[in-house]
């Protein structure tokens, strides 16, 4: 018998009876664990994407587990005939994740480096106490915690100087690719798994920095409110019932807390930097409008903005903010992974092999796709999906209502490997359309509620990797942003983890924002009673609002 594994793109011989984690090992592959490879701490989860047959049975201790996931420690190689298994740990490699942000307003006050760690001699103080006698450098950490990915940012909290940054998908995509998947799976399992299996990634990634962890005395935590609060070790499941609020903001109604944000020593969370460093999270605003939205607000200085400005984070969960410094308005749009490649048949995150940028030929109908990593096409990311949807619609291959003019099925490419072709379908279309509908009826309803129309912004802020990467006139011609001018409109990439930088470097700031969360309006679309006409709308792909002819 001879059983090739693949584990992260290397390759061995497997040895039967050898678990995959053993594997990994001999491999040079690091895996999460803590305790010692028997099961308990349930870090070592590897997704299988082939050959599942071929390793043993799931353990007891494997029973949080489903479909392609599995435990590395608990599980071995028993193939009896010649074949190939191949997995990846959680953190795939090479994935394209924003880890910046561009073109950020510089108006408003000039904020100054006032960091709550600071230094007296060879004294540490976090907030004016002592927490270590040193003479070495003080660093702290910024993450933007997201349901896909997760981003951290060093600085030196003396200079302001970013140091180095790092970037992963989240692990804990095996409780759910969205967050009500994982606030049932939280709920359910009650043994903090996911939390620790983040702990664990977060814990490699921070080793891996290149500096003494110890000089870490502050974190500053952004996330949509379950990431967030999920990581803090709170109960989330009150976040998944109506009216979806996070028990931060329960008590603060309740009188027992007087802000939404959160702190934690580093020890307690488990991460492994000095054990008196702070863990900060922002706050939030409220129900699934998270930290990760407040933090976009610092980032762009929403507070000092005299200008009509719309933030829009697309993802999972699209955070919406309308509004400056006299009023500000935030929903939360339950989109789904479909424009992160969930739920598509050959749709994928932004690794190598996902098809990107997509033209149709009008006169011939051929395909010309642009893929990640100039390699054979495997799949379709986010930005190829919106490319895709308007050249269908655009070429007439597909009508308005996302139905196509010549059969169910287009194939968009043709691997020169033998493989089979990358297709796209109705199934596809109806799961995008229905992302797109969620977004699209919360444009409507937080507009609506503001009282002012698309043409009535000065500028409309694209955040996150996703919207760094869209093509805009492919993504005013389906509607999944208004039709108004592009000059309005600026794809700042991760804003999230510049507010959370801006809120390390200076206490000013982050007081800043404390205020500002307590003012801003949440539109609930859930009960608003147009959410339903405006949801059906917005599965169109036609433009959104505005006059502005969209540009072939």
């Amino acid at each position: 018998m001879s059983v090739r594994l693949h584990f992260n793109g290397q390759t061995v011989d497997a040895t039967p009876g050898q678990s995959l984690f053993t594997h990994a090992e001999q491999l040079g592959i690091p895996v999460p664990t803590s305790c010692n490879k028997n099961g308990k701490c349930k870090e070592c989860v590897v997704e299988v994407v082939e050959g599942m047959e071929r390793l043993s049975p799931r353990d007891t201790a494997e029973k949080h587990l489903k479909g392609s996931f599995r435990l590395s420690c608990c599980t071995r190689i028993v193939g009896d005939a010649d074949g190939e298994v191949r997995c990846h740990t959680m953190r795939r490699g090479a994935m394209r994740i924003e880890k910046h942000a561009f073109e950020l307003p510089v108006h408003g006050p000039k904020w100054k480096l006032e960091p709550a760690v600071t230094r007296d001699g060879d004294r540490i103080l976090l907030d004016g106490e002592e927490i270590e006698r040193s003479t070495g450098p003080i660093h702290g950490l910024a993450i933007d915690l997201g349901t896909t990915t997760v981003v951290m940012r060093l600085l030196n909290l003396e200079t302001g100087e970013v140091i180095a940054d790092s970037s992963f998908e989240n692990p804990q995509r095996f409780g759910g690719s969205d967050v009500m998947a994982r606030i049932q799976y939280d709920t359910e399992d009650r043994t903090k798994t996911l939390q620790r299996t983040l702990v664990g990634y977060l814990g490699r990634a921070i080793q891996e920095l290149p500096v003494d962890p110890r000089t870490i005395y502050e974190v500053v935590l952004a996330g949509n409110s379950t990431m967030r609060d999920m990581f803090f070790k709170l109960s989330v499941y009150s976040i998944g019932q109506s009216p979806y609020q996070s028990l931060t903001e329960l008590e603060l109604a309740e009188g027992k807390r007087s802000t939404t944000s959160l702190a934690e020593t580093a020890r307690k969370l488990g991460l492994p930097i000095h054990p008196k460093a702070r863990v900060y999270g922002l706050p939030i605003i409220s129900g699934h409008v998270g930290a990760d939205a407040a933090a976009c607000m610092l980032a762009v200085d929403i507070a000092n903005e005299e200008r009509r400005v719309a933030v829009m984070d697309i993802g999972t969960n699209t955070e919406l903010i309308v509004g400056n410094r006299h009023k500000v308005l935030a929903a939360s749009c339950p989109a789904g992974p479909a424009f992160e490649g969930g739920q598509i048949t050959f749709g994928m995150p932004g690794l190598p092999g996902a098809i990107e940028k997509v033209r149709i030929d009008e006169a011939t109908g051929a395909v010309q796709a642009t893929v990640i990593g100039e390699v054979e096409p495997v799949g379709i990311c986010g930005s190829g999906l919106v490319d895709l949807l308007s050249e269908l619609v655009r070429t007439g291959h597909m009508n308005a209502l996302g139905r196509f003019e010549d059969g169910g099925e287009f194939v968009v490419a043709k691997p020169r490997n033998d493989e089979p072709p990358i297709t796209f379908n109705e199934a596809d279309v109806n799961a995008l359309a229905q992302a797109k509908g969620a977004n699209v009826a919360g444009l409507q309803i937080a507009f609506a509620e503001y009282g002012i129309q698309y043409s009535d912004l000065d500028v409309f802020y694209l955040a996150g990797g996703f919207g760094r990467h869209l093509n805009i006139e492919a993504s005013k011609r389906i509607g999944l942003i208004p039709n108004i001018d592009a000059a309005k409109i600026v794809q700042v990439g991760n804003a999230a983890v510049e507010g959370a930088c801006i809120a390390l470097l200076s206490v000013a700031k982050r007081a800043e924002l404390e205020q500002l969360v307590r003012k801003v309006v949440h539109c609930r679309l859930e009960t608003h009673p147009g959410f339903f006409d405006f949801f059906v709308e917005g599965c169109q792909f036609a433009p959104v609002g505005g006059g502005v002819e969209v540009e072939e």
